[in-house]
């Protein structure tokens, strides 16, 4: 499989991802025998980019992941994330050292390669944000003294929230890397949108990325299954998923997905999900596309569509077309 170097940090990681959140479900509450399987399996095809947090299932997902790590005992990048809760914000620097603690006993590791910040980045602070003063002035040093005491090899952001805020920060070029949202339902991230698109414009916020050397690890890429154009989740799954950046509902993107079939029956991609992977990947500013797993059918398709390269230059345009019925939509 593909690698591409993670930005400053210098890590080759692969261009599919491993994600072992609660979206896919495999990580959290997949069957152990299933989850070293799958993990096993993944690095047989050459994926070596492991994502976790602290929040995915109360701790289960760093369990189990730290489960499989110990048995396997791959060569691997391990990336885990920590949110502050509302009532530790005063405190942000302890709570931020005293998670990631946590996370590593629960991993069964000394350090990990990349440790995140998953709160959401606000102009004023809200939806359990913080501020960009707070990160670049409070958050980073927290960082930075972990990676001092060499618990941390690299840090960055999971880049959700206002997108003024979110270009301060990546401009100041303070972190490592970036988890943006970006896919063929909303591709702001990575170039300009028409005006009343229905979807968060997140300015184009790649090419920041790109030049302050972040690596970018692609979150949301299938709009957390709705690509499939589906509403049914699989068991494993979570039940119901809320957004980002793109509809107002699942239900919205799963239909607006369905309105992108025309990139299918006219040959350009075999399926939605093989077109939405496909489509990311065509962005150079991608480091990786991090994917949920339910089964390992999941992953083994994930690999195949990743491994056909980006999509065509007619393809792309295809979408940008189909893409701009959208406009006027409410979200």
């Amino acid at each position: 499989m593909e690698k591409r170097t993670l930005g400053r940090t210098g890590l080759d990681v692969s261009l599919l991802g491993f994600g072992c959140g609660a979206v896919g479900g495999l990580m959290v509450r997949g069957n152990p025998s299933d989850q070293e399987r799958a993990v096993a399996r993944a690095i047989e095809l050459g994926i070596n980019y492991f994502d976790t947090a602290a929040m995915y299932g109360n701790g289960e997902s760093e369990r189990n992941l730290g489960r499989v790590i110990k048995s396997l005992k791959p060569d691997i990048v391990v990336g885990t994330k920590v949110r502050v809760p509302d009532g530790e914000r005063s405190r942000a620097g302890a709570a931020i050292a005293a998670s990631l603690e946590a996370s590593l006993q629960r991993l069964q590791l000394d350090r990990v390669d990349l440790f995140q910040l998953h709160n959401h980045i606000t102009a004023d602070g809200s939806d359990g944000g913080f501020t960009p003063e707070t990160v670049l002035g409070e958050i980073v040093p927290a960082f930075e003294r972990l990676r001092q005491e060499g618990k941390i090899r690299f840090f960055g952001i999971t880049a959700v929230g206002d997108t003024a805020a979110l270009h301060r920060v990546v401009d100041a070029r303070a972190f490592d890397t970036a988890q943006v949202s970006y896919n063929i339902l909303n591709p702001s991230a990575g170039a300009a949108v028409p005006p009343g698109y229905p979807a968060h414009d997140y300015g184009n916020l790649l090419a920041n990325t790109k030049a302050a050397d972040m690596g970018v690890i692609n979150i949301r890429v299938l709009a957390a299954g709705a690509l499939s154009g589906t509403e049914d989740r699989h068991p494993l799954g979570s039940p119901s998923v809320e957004p980002i950046g793109s509809g107002g509902s699942y239900r919205t993107d799963a239909e607006r997905a369905r309105r992108l079939e025309p990139v299918i029956r006219e040959g350009h991609a075999e399926s939605l999900i093989d077109a939405g992977l496909r489509f990311a990947i065509a962005n150079e500013a991608v480091s990786t596309v991090l994917v949920g797993y339910s089964t390992l059918d999941h992953l083994e398709d994930a690999a195949r569509s990743i491994n056909k390269g980006p999509l065509s230059r007619a393809a792309l345009d295809r979408l940008a077309e189909l893409q701009r019925s959208f406009v006027g939509e409410p979200r």
